[in-house]
């Protein structure tokens, strides 16, 4: 299975309901609270381009946010993904 980290801060809906999905489906991931950890935004910005949180990777694939991670479960393709 794939490691999954994701760019989150405490107060964000979106990072709330990201992980929510990724619990629900049993994936472990490495949360990365952009507020909490001195120099992670920047990094995240340097990694994604974006500003906004949640920024989600499986593997070295940049799934997006929350809406792009919801997006792959509908379409059925998040779950291979994590398996890669």
């Amino acid at each position: 299975m794939s490691k999954v980290q994701i760019y989150t801060t405490q107060i964000c809906p979106y990072c709330h309901r990201a992980k929510a999905l990724l619990r629900d489906k049993g994936v472990d991931y490495e949360e990365v609270d952009v507020m909490a950890i001195p120099g992670a935004r920047d990094k995240m910005i340097d990694r994604t381009g974006r500003t906004s949180v949640p920024q989600i990777f499986v593997g070295d694939t940049h799934v997006g946010g929350c809406d792009d991670l919801y997006a792959l479960e509908s379409k059925g393709a998040l779950d291979p993904l994590l398996a890669s």
